[in-house]
């Protein structure tokens, strides 16, 4: 039974899911942390923390990760596979119709007006990451430091284009230092 709600909660994330591993962090987050309670939300941020650490994209890393903790091996297997397929077979058809129909005003305006949404996606994604558990110095009179090291990687990443493994690895330099 087990496997059977890993693979729907996986497809429906894989079929809902639009923009990219940051923005179904969300949908992710809700249904393994608060509807199944598979995990808590201290540790479905290490599952995102290690997610963006090692290579790949982070939906499917999330999925395998948690798919072994509830099921092993095949459960991760599983899980993995279920967020993918509606991805491949959509992939396919869209592809199709995109090449037929590329000048069309419609299409291009549509996809351009799809950054906004998938924006508010992503940022709905960050707003949620940033808790006690993620941040558990910030407030008044505390020294802040995750807060710093957090805001210092953003604007290196996205002001000075600095590579986001050479932040990573400074901020968890960092944080072994600071906390």
């Amino acid at each position: 039974m087990i496997y059977l709600q890993l693979f729907w909660v996986y497809l429906k994330i894989g079929i809902l899911g639009f923009g990219g591993g940051y923005a179904m962090l969300s949908m992710i987050q809700f249904e393994v942390v608060e509807k199944h309670s598979w995990m808590t939300m201290s540790e479905f941020a290490d599952v995102v923390a290690m997610s963006q650490m090692t290579p790949g994209p982070i939906s499917i890393n999330c999925a395998t990760y948690v798919g072994y903790q509830v099921g092993g091996i095949f459960g991760s297997l599983l899980a993995s596979f279920a967020i993918v397929f509606p991805s491949l077979i959509l992939l396919y058809f869209v592809l199709r119709f995109l090449f037929k129909n590329k000048d069309n005003f419609i299409i291009k305006t549509t996809l351009k007006n799809m950054k906004l949404f998938i924006a508010g996606l992503i940022f709905a994604a960050a707003m949620m990451m940033m808790n006690r558990s993620n941040f558990s110095d910030f407030g008044w009179g505390e020294n802040n430091f995750s807060v710093i090291i957090c805001a210092i990687t953003f604007i290196a990443v996205f002001f000075f284009k600095v590579n986001p493994m050479i932040m990573i690895a400074l901020s968890g330099l960092a944080g072994f230092l600071l906390f």
